[in-house]
């Protein structure tokens, strides 16, 4: 029989000898140490991280007996640092699974096969008090654990994200001390964890004991109240002692001034209350996270819990917070780090909510678990709202056949409803929680019911989340009455709009997750919350997710990457699905990010009278002035900044505006383009970013009228030379050469002072290197044939040519083996004498085929072609769906420096709405593209089919020469990688394209570019 009961297949035996749960908080030996809060400050606290021998096991079954015996020598075990993940340090592998349970769905058995990790720890005890309590405390262990400590038998816990106490007082020696720990990679509560994320085991939170008094606080619940006008706060702290033996404390609460307001004694037997009364209270919000300080002093000890006074309730099918409307501004936030797995530091969290802040992020959801605690005391002084979520999700049970399988089953009841105690009781005086979530993704069943109905009865304060009663994926027929939001994850635009038109769901509607930010994404936050601010129901949503999870690591050949599902081998695996953040594994922003921070912006600019300078300030705060903001004001022309200024009288009230006049000039008449730009700066560092730091901009085209373009007649032009052999066409001017061949329909050589401009022919292309976004799109783009379009030449003709111009019509095709072209259509390219070439082009599409990805030209310009130059939306990449977040403006960057080096290699680095381009070498020496319209641009030293074949950045070849597109449309970017299709408006659908580009070879120093632009020819 082997040597420990087997509770990892008992869903009866959750926790052996295990204290019971308790809000989080850290005794100090004095009010000054208690405010600083660095618990490893407090003389009761002793850490046990840092290095432990550890051994790995490949099955539970190999582990012998007697490895936590105290004379065991483990001396040539390895080393492993606690907290951690034992895969992140080379044992076994880690595995990336999304949906799918990476054994068979047999709950509550797991595989025979069950790793284990052993772990031992020596450390010293000088004078054990006989008359104090020593807890160890484990604040997270994946997924099961049992505990030895001097070689008796603790306990046994498992819920890998909660925390486990055990009172080991009784077997705690003077001198050296030896804990073992055995962790397994699977338990019966696996099931309950399948959230999609990288499969990591062992100790990965903070190990320490907490030695204390005998007689002690052991649980609070600070309860907080606030009268109708919010004029007077109410708080009352519930406490609960080691035992009923009579004891006295004192109380001192202080404003966030530090300010005493009050000071009480008590006197408690077991059980007891304080309670406290604050006249006008500042009032805690995400925007002005004002805490209160409740000092508990008792006997040796000083207790530091920081309060918030709020009122969160529904109304009008809306959520309301301290009688304000409000709307989560969101994201999904993952315990995720590319080196230490989910043993995420402290420092590292911090800097995660920091980023937020700067951001415009207002609120998290802990999906799917409870993170640190230190997370939500930090969410406290920032000011996030958090829905706070349960260690739960069964998502395998769904392609398993049942999706409420283990949400229905009677003996995973009491796993459920413990989930929800450990994570309400630990969790419970942090004002930052606006819900409590009952998990993710596991159908609905009555076990969840029950979660819900504990949760009201010990905190009626907050509101009840949980997504799953609502999926359309899960069908059932149990109650959600119990549940105080409704919740969905991806839902088109039109779902959205008919539930909130047929108005029969009266609760307030979230989004618990939207906007899939995978790769070049998302395309749609604009339209989601141009829907949300348009209805109080919707209450907002949170962005699926916060970061790329990876494993750093590298190459045999020693080149680092981030590795995703698959990379290290592990099987089942979904890819580069965890590839789906805002933020880059090392946190450096996605494009996505800079956009959703203009999105979620909450200062909003509208023009009054532009002639005029008269604008309005839209506060689109809740409970905030814009005093602490500057306006910083720019007029450019034509890319060039000619006027600025600031305002710092900003006084617009929460939710109103204001109207401001900026004191800049227009000209009598237009000689240029002329763009306003207003910026919102802060004027004061916060606690989150410098003075200075801009928060929100708006871009405005000013009225100054057409500019009047020169015209040259082509008959003016200089005289040039065009022969024709047959074969193809030699066009020859003062200063350029070109060939057109006649067989290829294009050009095969621009020669501009004995420079080539070509490394290979311009071609019509439709392919785009798929984003994430077009996982599902590609698969119709690929049976059309997109990806492998060749172009049909029909005809060449000389349809007009004098001394000074010749014009060649084309008529072609482009389409794939085996289907009908894609588009038939005909181009006249037209070369003057001047150099000049002017490309009008009419393609019609076959009808029936799926929205193109893009449509224009491509030109390949040899090696030293890295200089750009051009007039459009910058400096970042932008598209048709995703440029709020760039600049009308002149840019200047290399080929380089414009692609976006994604995890998994797409399309990038595009720019929208560009009016002119050159590409040229660093003499100034290339070619000018204009267009007759805007079109899409995009520089690059990778082809489409490069970016389509290569699954990392390091398997793409950098090519010499550099690739330009000229799209007369992109199409947009969406997030269809698990949102919604892409909305017909972003898509390439039409079926008749006219495209108009005109191409000049030049040299920069030669020549006024913005004349050239102005010149058109007639």
């Amino acid at each position: 029989m082997f040597f420990v009961q087997r509770y990892w297949e008992d869903p009866q035996t959750l926790h052996v000898n295990c204290e019971a749960p308790r809000a989080y908080f850290m005794p100090y030996q004095s009010e000054r140490m208690a405010q600083a809060g660095k618990r490893g400050m407090s003389a009761f606290f002793t850490s046990l991280n840092g290095v432990w021998k550890f051994a790995y096991h490949h099955a539970v079954a190999d582990v012998v007996d007697g490895f936590y015996a105290i004379d065991y020598d483990a001396d040539n075990w390895d080393d492993l640092i606690v907290p951690s993940n034992w895969q992140m340090f080379g044992y076994d592998l880690p595995n990336y699974t999304n949906v799918n349970y990476p054994y068979p769905c047999d709950p509550p058995f797991v595989p025979n096969d069950n790793p284990a990790g052993l772990y031992v720890r020596d450390f010293r005890v000088e004078n054990v008090d006989e008359h104090a309590t020593t807890t160890l405390v484990f604040d997270g262990v994946d997924s099961c654990f049992y505990v030895w400590l001097n070689g008796q038998f603790v306990g046994y816990s498992q819920v890998s994200h909660a925390t486990s106490e055990f009172d080991v007082s009784r077997y705690l020696q003077s001198g050296n001390n030896r804990l073992a720990v055995m962790a397994l990679k699977w338990c019966d509560g696996s099931y309950l964890e399948d959230q999609d994320m990288w499969r990591l085991s062992g100790i990965f939170r903070d190990v320490y004991l907490l030695r204390r008094q005998q007689q002690r606080l052991v649980d609070l619940f600070i309860k907080t109240e606030l009268d109708r006008d919010f004029s007077v706060a109410r708080l009352r702290c519930e406490m609960i002692m080691s035992d009923a033996t009579p004891t006295s404390g004192r109380a001192v609460l202080k404003n966030p001034a530090g300010d005493t307001l009050a000071e009480k004694t008590f006197e408690i037997a077991g059980t007891g209350a304080i309670e406290m009364t604050v006249q006008h209270p500042d009032l805690w919000s995400a925007e002005t996270p004002d805490l209160y300080e409740l000092y508990l002093f008792h006997g040796a000890e000083v207790i530091l819990q920081k309060v918030g006074f709020r009122r969160i309730e529904v109304k009008d099918s809306a959520i309301f917070f301290n009688g304000k409307a409000i709307k989560f501004k969101g994201v999904n936030r993952h315990d995720s780090h590319p080196e230490f797995g989910h043993a995420v530091p402290l420092e590292h969290i911090r800097q995660d909510l920091l980023l937020m802040k700067r951001y415009n992020i207002n609120a998290i959801r802990t999906s799917h678990y409870p993170n640190d605690a230190r997370l939500l005391e930090l969410c406290d002084e920032l000011g996030f709202y958090v829905i706070d979520e349960a260690d739960l999700e069964t998502h395998g049970a769904e392609p398993a056949g049942d999706f409420s399988m283990l949400s229905k089953d009677p003996q995973f009841a009491a796993a459920y409803l413990d989930r929800m105690q450990r994570l309400v009781e630990r969790d419970k005086n942090h004002p930052c929680i606006v819900m409590w979530s009952l998990g993710n993704e596991s159908g609905y069943g009555e076990n969840h019911v029950n979660m819900a109905t504990w949760a009201k009865q010990r905190d009626n304060s907050r509101l009840i989340h949980y997504e799953g009663a609502f999926s359309p994926h899960c069908k059932h027929t149990v109650d959600t009455s119990c549940l105080d939001v409704y919740s969905r994850m991806y839902p088109s635009l039109a779902d959205m709009a008919e539930l909130i038109k047929q108005g029969q769901e009266k609760r307030p509607y979230v989004l618990c997750e939207y906007c899939h930010a995978m790769g070049n994404g998302p395309g749609d936050l604009k339209d989601y919350w141009d829907l949300i601010d348009q209805h109080s129901q919707l209450v907002g949503g949170f962005v699926w997710e916060w970061t790329d999870h990876a494993v750093k690591t590298t190459t045999p050949d020693g080149i680092p990457y981030y590795a995703y599902g698959g990379d290290l081998g592990d099987t089942p695996n979904d890819g580069n699905f965890c590839m789906d953040g805002l933020v880059y594994p090392d946190r450096r922003p996605h494009t996505g990010l800079f956009e959703l921070r203009q999105i979620l912006a909450p200062v909003r600019t509208e023009a009054v009278n532009l002639q005029a300078g008269e604008i309005r300030v839209i506060n689109r705060y809740d409970f905030t002035d814009l005093s602490h903001l500057t306006l910083c004001w720019t007029v450019e022309k034509d890319g060039q900044r000619i006027a600025s200024g600031n305002i710092a009288n900003l006084s617009a009230a929460p939710q109103q505006s204001q109207t401001l006049a900026l004191p800049y000039q227009l000209p009598g008449k237009a000689d240029g383009r002329y763009f306003l730009t207003v910026a919102y700066c802060l004027n004061t560092a916060t606690a989150w970013a410098e003075h200075g730091d801009e928060i929100a901009f708006q871009q405005f085209e000013l009225p100054v009228g057409d500019i009047a373009k020169a015209q040259i007649h082509a008959s003016a032009m200089p005289s040039m030379l065009a022969l024709d052999s047959g074969q193809a066409i030699r066009i020859a001017g003062h200063d350029f050469e070109y060939r057109f061949e006649h067989h290829a329909g294009t050009f095969s050589q621009l020669t501009y002072r004995g420079v080539r401009m070509l490394a290979a022919p311009p071609i019509f292309t439709v392919w785009r290197a798929p984003t994430d976004n077009d996982r599902n799109i590609k698969l119709a783009w690929m049976r059309e044939g997109y990806d492998r379009l060749k172009t049909h030449i029909y005809h060449v003709a000389v349809i007009s040519q004098d001394a000074r111009h010749i014009a060649i019509k084309v008529d072609f095709s482009l389409g794939s083996p085996i289907k009908k072209p894609v588009m038939r259509g005909n181009c006249v390219w037209t070369v003057y004498g001047s150099g000049d070439i002017l490309l009008s082009a009419q393609v019609a599409v076959r009808n029936g085929l799926p929205f193109l990805p893009r449509f224009g030209l491509q030109l390949r310009m040899p090696k030293g072609n890295e200089m750009v130059e051009y007039f459009g939306y910058g400096p970042h990449e932008s598209y048709l769906d995703k440029h709020l977040s760039a600049r009308k403006s002149r840019f200047a960057a290399t080929v380089d420096g414009m692609h976006e080096d994604y995890l998994m290699p797409q399309e990038n680095g595009s720019h929208y709405a560009t009016e002119w381009a050159v590409v040229s070498n660093a003499q100034g020496m290339g070619l000018l593209f204009i267009g007759q319209n805007d079109f899409s641009l995009n520089a690059s030293h990778f082809a489409p089919e490069d970016l389509t074949v290569a699954n990392h950045p390091h398997e793409l070849t950098r090519r010499d020469e550099t690739i330009v597109h000229l799209d007369y449309m992109m199409s947009g970017v969406g997030s269809n990688s698990c949102g919604p299709e892409l909305l017909p408006q972003y898509r390439l659908s039409r079926t008749d394209l006219d495209f108009s580009l005109r191409l000049k070879p030049i040299f920069k120093e030669e020549i006024a570019l913005t004349e050239c632009i102005n010149t058109v020819i007639v």
